[in-house]
């Protein structure tokens, strides 16, 4: 049997008679095998609306019987010797019943079912669906159209818009489907080189219409192209033919009710939808979305394991010989930096390959130990910053590991936060003492904000606004050139630290006995605390993470690291191994399933999958969750 209807080369033997006979010759049409000796077969009609392919027309009888069947847009005629129902199914009252008992949703389905195996060119499969389904794909009017806008008959286009008009709801949709046609066959026009026949449509028809004036005026532009390419890429059109017509008449559609004509590709998009949002309600998802259904499989519902999630010690760094309080990747995800009590920053470098990690560089010197650390956009440098009654701050540069500048405003000052301007020509910082600096690669002193004792900073993408967190609980907005400044969050216990996420939309705060809460910058708006962490006031910092940064990890004064997907309360992950507070969590920008942790145990622990996975255990992890 040809799956796609088309017509095989040798004849086709005829049923045999007797009381079998009828029920064969329907089974021969069913599968789109039309006999020379079959009424049905001879008398197959395209059911769906749409015009026969050429193996379809080339397949069908020449001549009628007066018992054959007779199809009307999928419904059988009344009349005739022989009903068409007792050719379907073998008694024509039952057939008509079971045709009654099709729901809404069923015909639904029907339709949406023939519509994709259209797309496939399946059309006498198509034909025979709705033929014994009793539905129709579309209305004849909208074949009548669709048939006419891809055949670029844009007069016999134009009357079909009388027939659709009282199918339509909107009383301007004809208008707004005319002006669509009108300006394709204004743009065909000019591409074929025929100036005089453009003109005509742009002043005799486009134009009394009296709609998108604006883009009569841009369309009238057009008319000084000097060829077709200019034409084309100047109103970004894909030219005459089949995918310009087809784009048409995808518009087109929006106007039409859809038990008129069904959207385009209407079963792929709900399929899509499916799929997405199955990957949205997953917890452990992490990986890139592919918007394509080839990717995926649409037998078993998607599910990712926890065993693919960063939740297991990949690696145990014990270079520190004291308490580490800070880890940071840098933003091309290829090292790690590290800060301690012990008063050095270990940067690391991370294998591509096996995403192990090996020490790169150990920069010395900090006195009183290193609390914050922040790379520079490019990677390039890496500024260190120390505890509440450190006054100094290191510029170091990454790839010879020198140090570029360290500064000191004043002896009495602290300098424990830091953050960057995106340029990465200029940095911010400051502590508590009262005041914060904004200064050059040199630590030369370019701007100062005095009075807000600073917590933690931010520089917004713009260039121009710093984010502080100061002892009133709250973080304001502070900007240096027009020196204005505005409250942003006001929270009711102290702010230990805060980061912000890529787009810039969100604030992931630290709060002092409170946990972890997410903030809506621009709404400014609580969204959500974050469950199960326990946060006294030691400073702890917590991260955005995994692929589109859909999830947040934090440490915490219990030993453990959580992990929440950012719309869930309750943390999908309890990480265990550290034996003392985890101070910071830092989540690889570029290797979505690489996490790390500094502790006060003295050790950076490197979080990954599970070492050994095989499909036996995500099956039964699988199993196990949908159970």
């Amino acid at each position: 049997m040809q799956a796609n209807g088309a017509g095989g080369g040798q004849q086709q033997q005829p049923p045999p008679q007797g009381p079998a006979g009828p029920e064969l010759g329907c089974l021969g049409a069913q599968n789109g095998e039309a006999s020379s000796g079959s009424a049905a077969g001879e008398q197959l009609a395209h059911a769906n609306g749409l015009l026969p392919s050429a193996s379809a027309a080339n397949s069908s009888g020449g001549s009628s019987s007066p018992g054959g069947l007779s199809v009307n847009n999928g419904v059988p005629a009344a009349g005739g010797p022989g009903s068409a129902a007792a050719e379907l199914g073998g008694g024509g009252g039952s057939a008509l019943k079971k045709k009654k008992r099709l729901s809404q949703s069923d015909e639904d389905v029907i339709r949406l079912i023939g519509q994709h195996l259209h797309g496939l060119g399946l059309n006498q499969t198509v034909d025979l669906l709705m033929q014994e389904s009793g539905c129709r794909l579309e209305h004849p009017s909208a074949t009548k159209f669709r048939n006419h806008v891809m055949e670029g008959e844009w007069d016999k286009a134009e009357n079909d818009l009388n027939e659709l008009k009282p199918l339509v709801h909107s009383p301007h949709a004809i208008v707004r489907m005319k002006f669509l046609l009108l300006q394709q066959k204004y743009l065909e026009y000019l591409e074929d080189g025929k100036v005089l026949e453009a003109l005509q449509v742009l002043r005799c028809e486009l134009t009394p219409l009296k709609y998108n004036t604006e883009r009569i005026h841009v369309l009238s532009g057009y008319l000084m192209c000097s060829h077709a390419e200019d034409l084309r890429a100047k109103a970004e059109w894909e030219g005459k033919g089949t995918a310009s017509r087809s784009k048409l008449l995808d518009k087109l559609q929006t106007y039409l009710p859809p038990s008129v004509m069904l959207p385009p590709r209407r079963l792929q998009n709900l399929l899509r939808q499916a799929v997405e949002l199955q990957r949205d309600r997953c917890l452990y998802h992490n990986t890139k979305l592919d918007n394509s259904l080839d990717s995926v499989s649409l037998l078993i519902d998607h599910v990712c394991s926890r065993k693919q999630f960063p939740c297991y010690t990949q690696q145990i760094l014990t270079e520190h010989c004291n308490e580490v309080w800070f880890c940071k990747f840098s933003n091309d995800g290829t090292k790690l930096a590290t800060g301690s009590k012990d008063t050095t920053v270990i940067i690391w470098q991370v294998d591509s390959d096996t995403h192990q990690l090996k020490l790169l560089k150990t920069l010395e010197g900090h006195a009183y130990g290193v609390s914050y650390i922040a790379w520079s956009p490019d990677d390039n440098y890496l500024v260190a910053c120390g505890p509440d009654d450190c006054s100094e701050l290191w510029l170091w540069n990454v790839q010879t590991g020198e140090l570029r500048t360290k500064m000191s405003q004043s002896h009495e000052d602290s300098l424990t936060s830091v953050a960057w301007n995106p340029d990465g020509k200029r940095f911010v910082t400051g502590g508590q003492r009262g005041q914060f600096y904004q200064c050059d690669l040199d630590g030369n002193l370019l701007d100062s904000w005095e009075g807000v004792r600073v917590q933690c900073l931010w520089c917004l993408s713009d260039g121009k606004t710093v984010l502080a967190s100061d002892t009133h609980q709250r973080i304001r907005g502070y900007n240096f050139e027009d020196l204005t400044d505005r409250n942003i969050v006001q929270e009711d216990h102290p702010i230990m630290s805060f980061t912000i996420s890529k787009n810039g939309r969100l604030a992931l705060l630290n709060v002092a006995t409170q946990g972890v809460h997410l903030w809506d910058l621009q709404d400014r708006v609580l969204v959500r605390k974050y469950q199960g962490v326990t946060q006294g006031f030691y400073t702890i910092h917590s991260c955005f993470g995994g692929h589109n940064e859909d999830f947040i990890a934090s440490g915490s004064e219990d030993h453990k690291v959580y992990i929440w997907h950012k719309r869930s309360e309750l943390p999908i992950a309890e990480l265990t191994g550290h034996t003392r507070t985890v101070n910071c969590v830092s989540w690889n920008p570029q290797i979505p399933s690489m996490m790390a942790s500094a502790s006060d145990d003295g050790t950076v622990r490197i979080w990954g999958p599970a070492p050994f996975i095989d499909n036996q255990d995500i099956e039964e992890e699988c199993s196990s969750m949908d159970s």
